[in-house]
């Protein structure tokens, strides 16, 4: 029976003008060029001029599928109303999600007071996802891409290549509200490189993303719906566990079996390992609503990602959604049922995504000064 491997990361090999950068880091005091800090300086200051609005086209432009939330359509309106009643425009810095200034501190008082006065955590939920939300949209508008969600001056979209997912597969990126828009988020990679509706977008708190999740997960049925997390409640469950054994069993119930034509279904957590266990628990929630059952789990044999150089995880087994996506599908890869598909291919897809994002932001930190690894946490010898 075929083993799964845990996968460990190639090298990346930089780019010319990122060693360049790497050797001018080293030999030049000076942080960054003029130009670089024109960028910097624009970077710092984001105002709306009164333009809140935000259209469709703009909310699919980021990577969703559904209208504009309600909730978040509201909150809008809301600042905008604050902005008259005040007199003065909605103003971001730092990473563009959070207002600062005077109008944040009226904001502050006024959504305190709205948050208080909400009836239910469920309610409250869906308020602090719906003001994370618009706040990022209305803070990155003009210095985010929409699609790698990068500054502007950085956008790494041209160097990145389509890959069609297997058919059969599809991811769901339940975020966490905190991740989105965030630069070095790996999650947006799936969808960006096998599309939307094979890597659909969910963010965490918002009624109508999780409607149309759940929606599509019930339809498939629960023997068709996994997610990625070490579920402790429960016995780990491996891919080997999961598929190879199940596929050498004589199917006596097809009702167990998860390897005929329909689609399946992967849940991908994607957030702060603070954060995601709020997640987890909604989602075990909701799938005691939905089926009376427990969520079914998959642990992985996690493996050293890049990204642990620039965003440090809690533990050596612990990685991000991007690398989590990798390890799924090479270890599907080696399902014999599965092994015709290009699972392995799909994966590397990924991983060359994973390293052009890395050399990306490796080069931001470098062009604007910064360090570009961040303090070790519970481990020495990951990277």
């Amino acid at each position: 029976m075929a083993m799964a491997r845990p996968f460990i990361f190639k090298a990346c090999l930089l780019s010319a003008e990122t060693a360049n950068l790497l050797k001018k880091n080293r030999m030049d005091p000076k942080p960054f060029s003029e130009k670089d800090q024109f960028f910097s300086t624009k970077a710092e200051k984001v105002t709306t001029n009164g333009a809140a609005n935000i259209s469709l086209q703009e909310w699919q432009g980021w990577g969703a599928i559904s209208p504009l939330p309600a909730m978040v359509i509201e909150v809008i309106q809301d600042l905008k109303l604050l902005e008259k009643d005040i007199g003065a425009h909605l103003d971001f810095g730092g990473n563009h999600g959070k207002l600062q200034g005077d109008f944040k501190v009226q904001e502050d008082k006024k959504h305190r007071a709205k948050f208080q006065s909400l009836g239910n955590s469920e309610k409250k939920l869906q308020f602090f996802s719906a003001r994370q939300i618009a706040c990022r949209l209305l803070g990155s508008r003009g210095y985010l891409c929409q699609k790698c969600w990068l500054p502007m001056e950085d956008c790494m979209c041209s160097r990145l290549l389509p890959f069609p997912l297997w058919h059969r597969i599809r991811f769901w990126l339940y975020m966490h509200p905190k991740d989105f828009l965030r630069q070095n988020n790996t999650g947006k990679l799936l969808c960006q490189v096998f599309g939307t509706h094979a890597a659909t977008l969910c963010l965490f708190g918002i009624s109508e993303l999780e409607e149309i999740m759940w929606s599509a997960l019930n339809f498939s049925g629960r023997r068709n719906v996994w997610c990625l997390y070490p579920n402790k409640n429960a016995m780990p469950m491996s891919v080997q566990d999961t598929f190879i054994q199940n596929s050498s069993r004589d199917h006596q119930s097809e009702q167990n079996s998860v390897l005929g034509d329909e689609r399946i279904n992967f849940i991908l957590i994607d957030g702060t390992w603070s954060n995601s266990q709020a997640m987890f628990k909604r989602l075990k929630d909701k799938a005691q609503v939905v089926w009376g059952e427990d969520l079914p789990c998959i642990s992985l044999n996690a493996g050293v990602s890049l990204m642990h150089k620039l965003r440090p995880q809690p533990s050596w087994d612990r990685t991000c959604t991007a690398a989590a996506a990798v390890g799924l599908l090479y270890e599907l890869h080696l399902v014999p049922e599965f092994s015709s598909h290009g699972l392995d291919s799909q994966a590397e897809a990924i991983e060359d995504a994973l390293e052009i994002l890395f050399e990306s932001l490796t080069a931001r930190r470098l062009r604007m000064g910064r360090s570009i690894s961040r303090k070790e946490r519970h481990y020495s010898n990951l990277c």
